[in-house]
């Protein structure tokens, strides 16, 4: 079995494709349970964010698990597999290991060494968790990539400033109007990302933040805390007419303002210019809106390239960040075959055991004569000479562990004498915040 990963990302795909294979939140239970009943995935976490959505998996055979993932991301985004194909990447085994580590630790971010990214792949091992898909084999490496991402972030710089797509979305917003000071400001979704801009901008010092949200409560509480007010999703229309800028961030699955709508609010605006940051995938704000005369519209596409001008500090520090997920990868990698050579070590005893006990039992009818001091060294002899037949083996095994001969001598066993030594069980729910 191996590990792969299976996905797209800003990287390599168009965003208006990127959007159509979002997975929401609430999607995911129905699509994890999906992955695993295909024939070759065992196990598997999805991670979708704003930037990619990639399939983690354990996989039976790797040809088989690439069309049964490739087959479920053409349902997902209602597309032939042929129409996306080229825009994937797929990875196994150590390469797909060392991609997870470099998206935890932000290196494959739109804004270089972002800290949203290491709580998505929290929350996605969490929920693959929760719905009984993710196993022994990814609990390993989502704990491992997880450690990867804050070792990254302690020990180097590469989280230092505009570390986040949110602030980067209110940096963008301020350097297109020379400042947020005395602006009104509407932010739509109170989820993490929008969270994150509501603060950002009452640090920034918009004059009045309004705070919109498909839950109400949320939107109150959230509001309450930027110091700004709270507004119904249904009055978003009417709040846009009196702001200067609009900050988008939900997880609607269609636009919720279409181009109609922008036309009818900017014919009460009296001429005052709007800015909309909109950076939903999929897009809250239909993208023909940006045609409108007065409106200025940013999306993800425009925020990485103001994100890549602010970076090189950071760049500097991408050496030793990648320095210290290789360590990380061979910590990880000597504890997977760790977890492989202790259980075969077992297995392979335990053949030996089961073969020694049923050739004295062949031979029963030749012991009878034996008395019981004679049994016990029949007895104390074979276990002996199988002792030490398996300790160079065993032996061998331990001190190999973690590496390629390690891999090959497990395999090799595994094949020759039919073992089955499969490491069981996984961390406990809690680890998860390791």
């Amino acid at each position: 079995m191996s590990v792969v990963v299976i996905g797209l990302n800003h990287r390599t795909t168009p965003l208006d494709l990127l959007e159509r294979m979002t997975i929401a939140d609430a999607a995911l239970p129905k699509a994890l349970h999906d992955l695993v009943s295909r024939t070759d995935v065992s196990e598997a976490v999805v991670l979708s964010t704003c930037n990619r959505t990639e399939v983690y998996a354990v996989a039976e055979r790797f040809h088989g698990a690439y069309q049964d993932i490739r087959d479920f991301l053409a349902e997902v985004a209602f597309l032939a597999p042929e129409d996306f194909s080229d825009h994937l990447y797929t990875h196994y085994d150590a390469p797909a290991v060392a991609h997870l580590f470099s998206v935890a630790a932000g290196l494959d971010s739109a804004v270089l060494g972002e800290s949203e990214i290491l709580g998505q792949v929290k929350v996605a091992w969490g929920r693959a968790r929760e719905e009984g898909a993710a196993g022994p084999g990814l609990n390993l490496l989502f704990r491992h990539a997880l450690e990867a991402g804050k070792r990254a972030r302690s020990e180097t710089g590469i989280a230092r400033n505009i570390t986040s797509v949110s602030q980067a979305a209110v940096a963008l917003a301020a350097d297109r109007l020379g400042g947020l000071a005395g602006r009104r400001v509407l932010v739509l979704g109170a989820g993490e990302m929008g969270e994150a801009m509501a603060l950002g901008l009452a640090k920034a010092g918009a004059a009045d933040i309004a705070v919109a949200n498909r839950t109400w409560d949320r939107a109150v509480e959230l509001a309450d805390r930027a110091g700004g007010r709270a507004v119904r999703l249904l009055d978003v229309p009417d709040a846009v007419v009196d702001v200067d800028v609009l900050l988008s961030s939900t997880g609607a699955a269609s636009p919720l303002l279409e181009v109609e709508e922008v036309e009818r609010i900017l014919a009460v605006r009296d001429g005052r210019p709007l800015l909309i940051v909109d950076i939903a995938v999929p897009r809250d704000v239909d993208p023909a809106v940006a045609s409108l005369e007065g409106v200025t519209l940013l999306d993800m596409d425009d925020l990485r390239a103001f994100a890549d001008a602010g970076t090189q500090a950071r760049r500097r520090e991408v050496a030793a960040v990648r320095d210290l997920l290789d360590d990380e990868l061979e910590r990880y990698l000597g504890a997977t075959s760790a977890r492989e050579v202790a259980p075969m070590i077992t297995a392979l005893r335990d053949r030996a055991e089961t073969l020694r006990r049923a050739e004295l039992d062949r031979y029963r009818g030749r012991l009878d004569g034996l008395d019981a001091t004679q049994m016990e060294a029949v007895e104390a002899l074979t276990r002996g000479i199988i002792g030490k037949l398996l300790h160079e083996p065993s032996v061998t095994l331990k001190d190999a562990a973690g590496s390629p001969r390690g891999d090959r001598l497990v395999s090799s066993l595994r094949e020759l004498f039919a073992l089955e030594g499969e490491a069981q069980g996984g961390p406990p729910l809690d680890d998860a915040s390791r």
